[in-house]
């Protein structure tokens, strides 16, 4: 059981400037007992009202100098204060605020909401078992307007779809990649530094002057996979899911015109889905 949707903004100054992170927090816990559940006595349970104000207080506390870092102080917290927990799980996720910029000048307190994908994490601890780090990146929407089919497939009576080798490629990722035990990383410079973000997009894409061909919405994501594992050495495992968008083109006949892929409309539902993992073969004997 635990509290779910804990929002709230983090702001501290260093002189003239002001920093923000706004987060969202769920925090779920596991008791020695379930007593509750069988019996009805809440004698160990921790209300999830108070789950709420230990999350706010750790947050005025120890303030929010990554999300990994504060999901992690959340585990600790729990597994060293309330001896009936014996599982503690944290996942927080961050409002994509930007600092604006005029001219190249930081301001020192005004932002912007880019919604270029958000960035999350989770903790995840059993007691006298490893805190194990996870972090993503959700809703990150991308598209390539050509480079993208789909042939060969298999077919048999119930099959209408018709071959494409140059379609419009389109969809939603979420992208979930695990450090394995925590260890002391710095998970902001792995954030910005090793770039995860523009791994992704560089593998989406291709290119910038070509691009490259996808054949299979699965073989884009296996690329997104291999090129996040050969650039980011602290990633063990990598879980991917799109969501993909199908565009169909108009037919515009009937107004006397010829449409040749110009204007186009979403096929809103339903729409498919990829969802596969990666993980190092270190990772899986360990």
């Amino acid at each position: 059981y635990g509290k779910n949707t804990i929002k709230f903004l983090r702001l501290h100054k260093e002189g003239k400037k002001d920093f923000v992170k706004e987060v969202e927090v769920c925090t779920h816990l596991r008791l020695t007992s379930a007593q509750e559940y069988l019996d009805g006595n809440n004698s160990l349970v921790i209300p999830t009202d108070t789950i709420k104000n230990i999350v706010l207080v750790l947050a005025k506390k120890n303030g929010i100098p990554t999300i990994e870092q504060f999901a992690i102080d959340i585990c600790k917290h729990f597994m060293t204060t309330f001896c009936q927990v014996v599982y503690v799980k944290t996942y927080v996720q961050e409002v994509p605020w930007q600092r604006l910029q005029e001219n190249g000048v930081p301001h020192i307190h005004s932002f912007i909401c880019a919604p270029e994908g958000i960035r999350f994490c989770e903790a995840e601890q059993c007691r006298n078992g490893p805190l194990v780090i996870s972090a993503g990146i959700k809703d990150l929407k991308l598209m390539k307007t050509t480079m993208s089919g789909f042939e060969g497939f298999y077919k048999n009576e119930h099959t209408t779809l018709p071959e494409r080798h140059d379609r419009i490629l389109c969809g939603e990722l979420f992208c979930k990649w695990s450090y394995g035990e925590h260890k002391d990383f710095d998970f902001d410079c792995i954030w910005y530094m090793n770039k995860i973000r523009e791994c992704i997009l560089e593998a989406f894409a291709g290119p910038p002057d070509c691009g490259e061909y996808s054949p299979s919405y699965q073989k884009t994501v296996n690329s997104i996979q291999m090129h996040v594992l050969s650039k980011v050495s602290q990633v063990q495992i990598i879980e991917t899911m799109l969501n993909n968008t199908f565009y169909n083109v108009v037919d515009m006949k009937n107004l006397g015109l010829t449409n040749e892929k110009e204007v186009l409309v979403p096929v809103e539902t339903p729409y498919g889905s990829c969802a596969c993992t990666l993980a190092r073969k270190k990772f899986l004997e360990a």
